[in-house]
């Protein structure tokens, strides 16, 4: 990003209040990598969250929280919306989501007509894995490390239709992009008809090879679906660019909206491959808002996204990628190799973000999250499933490398 950019982007939005004009100038001659590094930028930025103080916030994952301006914004929707009640909802309800579902399209770099507004990334998933014309003996390949709630899914179509789920193991740590696809490729036959793939998969942090996978899968005649959740303003891509057919993700994750809000691509001429989950005859077979009829629902939600959007772009999505992934390097490579403590992801920086799994030898995952949370008042999930057996570590951009390193001085003491 050129030098005047970043200065319209960060010094014309809310983050432009944090710093001085003359220290906003030095910062925009930084690239993203270098950026990440500077504690006061991201020290400033952390002024724009409540965050608690009563112990170290380590599992953003599961749902970050909103910045300050984001969620003011999102009180005055509820008192604004409450105001006009049946009004709001009889008069502008559609096109103000209308104008939301525009500005995610955007930001994922495909069209309106390609997009919907859902809850989550489970009910985006979900939604294709249910619409699927499925007979008795079709096959679909999905990984061990793929979330529950879709994995679940995939077994209610099994019970209801008889399909079979084929489910391969991905390489914790894998040396090239060529031995990912191929363990999916292995898995494919004349009767597999969807394949599914975590674009960064929850329980390891692991970045997957999706474009290449989609064209293995694709050359076979194979549709990919892809789980987003981790990877939407996280990672910096447009979704496009996968050639995926499908591609679900949550918006309270890491774009930073109200609990309740998520996306669903469809690639053109798949929408019509899908029944909806909820019958709605206003639309064509082919209008991908037969997917969405979610009845009446909280759209002051749907309102916040708009600010969520303003917040992430004021930043600027290559900076946040950078900024979680050298957060995620910086405590890693301290424990990395060190004895009684495993690390389940990947080492080489490229396959990986914000997210990370460490365990510790002959300690099981929840007795970690308890000692961390008891001992060092650090927050965490246990994880024990698949062949990982730890706990995840998730900073969020205003994580501070104090924060990291009392993990670390943690994790030291709890393997020796």
């Amino acid at each position: 990003m050129h030098k005047r950019d970043f200065l319209r982007t960060v010094g014309g939005a809310t983050l432009g209040l944090l710093l001085p004009p003359a220290q906003l100038r030095a910062l925009a001659t930084l690239t993203p990598g270098e950026l990440a590094r500077r504690d006061d930028f991201w020290t400033a930025l952390r002024g724009q969250y409540k965050v608690p103080a009563e112990f170290i916030h380590l599992e953003h994952g599961y749902y970050s929280m909103q910045s300050q301006p984001v969620l003011e914004k999102y009180v005055q929707h509820i008192r604004d919306v409450n105001a006009l009640s049946s009004r709001y909802m009889r008069t502008v309800q559609v096109p103000n989501k209308a104008r939301v579902q525009a500005r995610l399209a955007a930001l994922a770099g495909c069209t309106p007509q390609e997009l919907i507004i859902t809850r989550n990334t489970t009910e985006s998933l979900d939604t294709v894995i249910s619409g699927f014309d499925w007979k008795p003996g079709d096959e679909a390949v999905m990984a061990v490390h793929d979330y529950g709630a879709m994995l679940d899914q995939f077994k209610l179509m099994e019970r209801r239709w008889g399909i079979v789920n084929k489910r391969v193991t991905v390489p914790i740590d894998p040396q090239s992009d060529d031995e990912v696809v191929q363990v999916y490729a292995n898995a494919i036959t004349p009767r597999t008809k969807l394949l599914m793939v975590c674009h960064l998969i929850n329980i390891t942090g692991h970045v997957l090879p999706v474009r290449k996978i989609c064209d293995m899968a694709h050359a076979r005649g194979v549709p990919v679906m892809v789980d987003g959740a981790h990877a939407f303003a996280q990672l910096d891509f447009r979704i496009p660019d996968l050639d995926c057919d499908f591609y679900g993700a949550s918006l309270h994750k890491w774009l930073g909206t109200p609990l309740g809000a998520g996306i669903l691509y469809v690639k053109p001429g798949s929408v019509e491959k899908l029944w909806p989950l909820y019958g709605d005859e206003g639309f064509a077979a082919n209008d991908i808002r037969k997917l969405n009829h979610t009845g009446t629902h909280p759209v002051h939600t749907d309102l916040a996204i708009e600010d969520a959007i303003a917040f992430h772009e004021a930043i600027g999505i290559q900076r946040k990628q950078e900024r979680l992934r050298w957060l995620q390097q910086y405590w890693t490579t301290k424990v990395r190799g060190k004895k009684g403590i495993n690390l389940f992801t990947p080492s080489d920086p490229a396959r990986t973000g914000a997210i990370a799994n460490v365990g510790i030898v002959g300690m099981k995952p929840g007795d970690l999250a308890t000692a961390l949370m008891e001992r060092y008042k650090i927050f965490t999930v246990a994880i024990n499933t698949a062949g990982v057996a730890g706990v995840r570590i998730t900073p969020q951009l205003f994580t501070t490398t104090q924060e990291l390193d009392a993990l670390v001085n943690a994790l030291t003491a709890l393997a020796g």
